[in-house]
């Protein structure tokens, strides 16, 4: 069974009480997203790292405060987080990644909006991975998390969220996210359960 890890918007901006859009407690998942994405790395395992890339005039800033502007620390994911084979695929409609037969460790997608299914290139990406599940992680719970999620079920392969490597703007959203997303066939694991 082929199985991609996929790291939802773990960037600055959002996981330490500095960032502009903190999400409650998420500097406690940095050991856990870590953990996974040099497991995947380990264990050649595709990884997609989601990341938010705004513009200083986004559209989202009307709803959200200024967060994750391409080319601030606060858009940066911390280092520890980043596998040394790495590549970008922008948001730039026809910016397409070739894969080849080397597939780089960490496939980094970049973002505007609350859900990576809104990069044009992201479904071709999934197409290419060929992958039999998906194990998803990262921030936040009831909005990004949730976006992709709900879009990898609608593919129709097994999705699992990572519970302990995950973290909620709002905790009752989060435990309704997580409700919703089992009732549709998803599965919960652990940190441990994963790369033990």
């Amino acid at each position: 069974m082929k199985t991609v890890f996929v790291d939802v918007d773990t960037q600055i901006d959002f996981l330490f009480p500095a960032g502009a859009l903190y999400v409650p407690g998420a500097e406690r998942l940095l050991p856990a997203i870590v953990c996974l994405n040099h497991f995947a790395a380990a264990q050649g395992i595709p990884l997609i790292s989601t990341t938010d890339a705004h513009r200083e005039d986004d559209p989202e800033f009307r709803q959200w405060p200024p967060h994750c502007v391409a080319g601030t620390t606060g858009q940066l994911k911390p280092g520890e987080t980043l596998l040394s084979r790495r590549t970008t695929l922008g948001v730039q409609t026809g910016a397409s990644i070739e894969l080849g037969p080397q597939i780089p460790a960490q496939i980094i997608v970049e973002k505007q909006a609350l859900d990576v299914f809104t990069n044009p290139n992201f479904t071709a990406l999934l197409d290419s991975l060929e992958a039999d599940r998906y194990v998803v992680y990262g921030v936040a719970t009831d909005y990004c998390v949730r976006c992709a999620v709900t879009g990898l079920l609608g593919i129709g392969k097994p999705v699992v969220l990572v519970t302990d490597a995950i973290a909620a703007v709002n905790p009752e959203d989060g435990a309704r996210t997580i409700a919703e997303f089992t009732a549709r066939g998803g599965t919960l694991t652990t940190v441990s359960k994963l790369t033990n």
